[in-house]
Formats: C-alpha cells, sequence, structure tokens
C-alpha cells in the first residue's frame, strides 16, 4: 500500500474521529432548532427545567407563547380563556432533516391531542417538514401547543404564516378535541375521520357546504361513533374554512421546503463530508 493511501485513510480515520461524535450527539444541527415555552412554565425555573430536559437540547432558540396569544386564537373558535398561568405546552421545532414530518408527542402529560391530530392540523397549515417534540411540566389537553409549534416554524424559517391559515389549523385542532370530549372516541380516529373528510374534498376541490355536509356524513358511517349534529356541522366550518386557505397554506409549504433545501438548512453531515473530501483531495495532490 502506497505512503499515499495509507496517509489518506489516515485523514479519513482522523476526520471521523473528531467529526462523527457531533453528528451522533446532535442530529440536531442547533441553528435550526427552536423552543416555545408556555408562559407558565417559561416563568418557573423548575417547570422549564423538566421540559428542557426532556427536549434535551442546548442552544436552541427560545420563544414564548402567552395566554394573550391563545386567547386570540381559543376565544373566537371554543370561547375558552386562559390566565397567564395556565399556558404550559411546550414545542420543539427542529428543520435540520429535510425528512417529512415526525410528531412526538409526551403522552404522559398532554391528554388529549395525539400525533394524529397534530399532524391533521400542520398538514392544513402546508407543514409537512421537521422533527416536532410536544410535552409539559404538569398534565394538560395540549391544544394551546399547536400555536407554539407554528411560532416555533415561524422563528426557524423566518417566514410568517398567515393568519388564516393559522386560523384554520387553530380550528381544526380545537374542534377534533371537542369532538373527542363530546362522544368519547379515540382522538385518533376522530383525527383520521379529519384527515379522509379533507383528503376527499379536496380531491373534489369543493367548497360547497352540502357537498362537505355528505362526505363528512359517509366517512363518519365508517366510525363506530355517535356523533351530534352539532359536531358534524364543526367538522364541515372547519373543513370548508381548510379548502379556502389551502393555497396559501401550499404556499407556506414551499417556504418551508426552500429554507429546507438552503444552505443554512442543510445537515451537519453534508458539511462534514466536505470537508472530508477537501482533506482527501488536498492529501492526494500534496506530492510525495
Amino acid at each position: 500500500m502506497s505512503r499515499k493511501t495509507i496517509g489518506a485513510i489516515i485523514l479519513l480515520i482522523i476526520a471521523i474521529v473528531i467529526f462523527v461524535p457531533v453528528v451522533s450527539s446532535s442530529q440536531n444541527d442547533e441553528s435550526s432548532i427552536v423552543v416555545t415555552y408556555g408562559e407558565t412554565t417559561y416563568n418557573n425555573a423548575n417547570y422549564k427545567n423538566l421540559v428542557d430536559n426532556y427536549f434535551n437540547v442546548n442552544n436552541a432558540k427560545e420563544t414564548v407563547i402567552t395566554a394573550s396569544d391563545v386567547n386570540k386564537i381559543s376565544s373566537g373558535i371554543s370561547n375558552k380563556n386562559y390566565n397567564s398561568n395556565q399556558i404550559y405546552s411546550c414545542a420543539m421545532v427542529d428543520l435540520s432533516s429535510s425528512n417529512n414530518i415526525r410528531i412526538d408527542v409526551d403522552s404522559s402529560k398532554i391528554t388529549t391531542v395525539t400525533p394524529s391530530m397534530y399532524k391533521s392540523a400542520l398538514d392544513s397549515a402546508g407543514i409537512s417538514k421537521g422533527y416536532v417534540k410536544i410535552t409539559s411540566p404538569v398534565v394538560a389537553t395540549g391544544e394551546s401547543a399547536l400555536a407554539g409549534v407554528m411560532k416555533s416554524y415561524e422563528e426557524s424559517t423566518g417566514k410568517e404564516i398567515p393568519k388564516e391559515v393559522k386560523d384554520a389549523a387553530n380550528t381544526e385542532i380545537y374542534t377534533e378535541t371537542e369532538i373527542v370530549e363530546n362522544t368519547g372516541a379515540s382522538a385518533d380516529d376522530v383525527a383520521k375521520i379529519m384527515t379522509e373528510v379533507k383528503e376527499q374534498v379536496a380531491s373534489q376541490n369543493t367548497t360547497d357546504r352540502e357537498t362537505i355536509i355528505n362526505i363528512v356524513n359517509n366517512v363518519v358511517n365508517n366510525y363506530n361513533i355517535n356523533i351530534s349534529d352539532s359536531d358534524i356541522d364543526n367538522i364541515v366550518n372547519s373543513v370548508q374554512q381548510t379548502q379556502a386557505v389551502k393555497d396559501k397554506a401550499v404556499e407556506y409549504q414551499d417556504q418551508i421546503v426552500e429554507f429546507v433545501n438552503s444552505d443554512e438548512g442543510q445537515s451537519i453531515v453534508d458539511m462534514i463530508m466536505n470537508f472530508i473530501n477537501s482533506i482527501l483531495h488536498g492529501g492526494s495532490s500534496s506530492g510525495n
């Protein structure tokens, strides 16, 4: 084996030893990670520490979702109003991966909203990339976490989600939560119903109310759920709202994909491989 080849191998081993721990311990390029805290959690050092330990990231960008932020959403949808000591749910968004969205929910603390419910609502907002983790220091329903997730995406990308798109996603999560509470149905079944209805409505490209009512009734009949006319009405309203903002949601989706594929959004693995290649190239052209 030539000295040149041995030298290249040694350089490669050195590069791997130096840089692979960075990759394995930080699949997270923390410049692309944002943690959004509920204000109650953020203002309580013990609560914040619990959440930080769960997310297990350092130097992430931090932002806070307040009761005022949540009430702007909930008061117009569910008529719920929260105090500043009631906003616990926290979310982490990591955009360092270009893979399809992955959502982890701390089910020991988030009691109502499931990964499939968050995914359905985020789909409605045009969000289909990134890694999302959601938790709370105390037991919480998780409704307010959606606002935190969307705020994290805005902070990560520097692109604001159109208000009407956020409203549609939040309406969906509140609607699903209410149906779970009213019917006793599983949250995942309710999310499946919503997803199937949205898919059929999108395939027909309709906002016609009677058409959507028929679709909802047909989908619900496939599930063993005793659902009221009022709940069916709420599903129809939510899906109409989602369908009406579909184009703007797609625009935001394109912005996220553009960010993930940009130099800023590239993974650290690519940078390491480029560095290794540059070392090997330099070694191969440096003479004896």
